[in-house]
């Protein structure tokens, strides 16, 4: 089951929700500060976010601002206020949803549930390997947030490249999965200048590459390092 991270200092409602998750069979991490939850974050694979919006010793718009800086790890945001400034503040801060207090725990449920079932769709259509995720529906590179525009040929290569990380592709194989209808051959010189405007846009010195490296008189290897 997924890892959840609630963020709220009124103790008696985390530990409500906490034994309602717990119950279902999630793995549920408590912090009544952004500087113990975010400790937590740190230290744990955390699936999913429930933070408030007021907290002793910061805000939970500012913090949500933090997590979305390194992770696309979905957010809930509680509040006691209900205040369209409010909300929208914390969607533009990078939030999926929000929830006002008092709500009920069946409510929360149904929302976490909605959040997970969207990032589980989106995990189906995603290879991820280091920093590189690469979106097979629709057509997407992006090296941690930043999105790197890239051919349709150079999509076909890095989905079998990151779907084989660390093993040696030769050349023919390469090549094959190119050839996805006649017209689409793809000799040696060709697949060499793929690879070459590939590692332009993805290597810190094409020259010496360290992401896709060349097997010499085989092919290539993909170490998404």
């Amino acid at each position: 089951m997924a890892a959840i991270l609630i963020i709220e200092d009124d103790n008696n409602l985390s530990r409500g929700i906490a034994y309602s998750f717990e119950k279902e069979g999630f793995t549920v991490y408590c912090a009544d500060s952004i500087s113990d939850g975010n400790s937590l974050f740190t230290q744990h694979a955390i699936d999913i976010v429930i933070l408030d919006l007021n907290l002793p010793d910061g805000d939970g718009i500012a913090f949500c601002k933090t997590i979305r800086e390194k992770s696309n790890v979905p957010v809930l945001m509680l509040t006691a206020r209900d205040l369209e400034a409010d909300e929208l503040a914390g969607l533009a801060a990078g939030a999926d949803d929000y929830i006002t207090k008092p709500f009920s725990i069946s409510i929360l449920r149904a929302r976490v549930d909605s959040l997970l079932r969207r990032i589980s769709a989106t995990a189906l259509n995603t290879i991820q390997t280091g920093a590189f995720t690469l979106n097979t529906s629709n057509f997407k590179l992006f090296r941690e947030q930043k999105e790197i525009p890239i051919s349709t040929t150079e999509f076909r290569i890095l989905r079998l490249f990151m779907g084989n990380k660390g093993k040696v592709l030769p050349k023919e194989q390469i090549a094959a999965a190119l050839w996805e209808n006649a017209n689409d051959y793809v000799d040696d010189n060709a697949l060499s200048v793929n690879i070459s405007r590939l590692r332009s846009k993805i290597e810190s010195n094409p020259k010496k590459p360290t992401i896709i490296k060349t097997i010499h008189g085989i092919g290539y290897v993909w170490t998404g390092e």
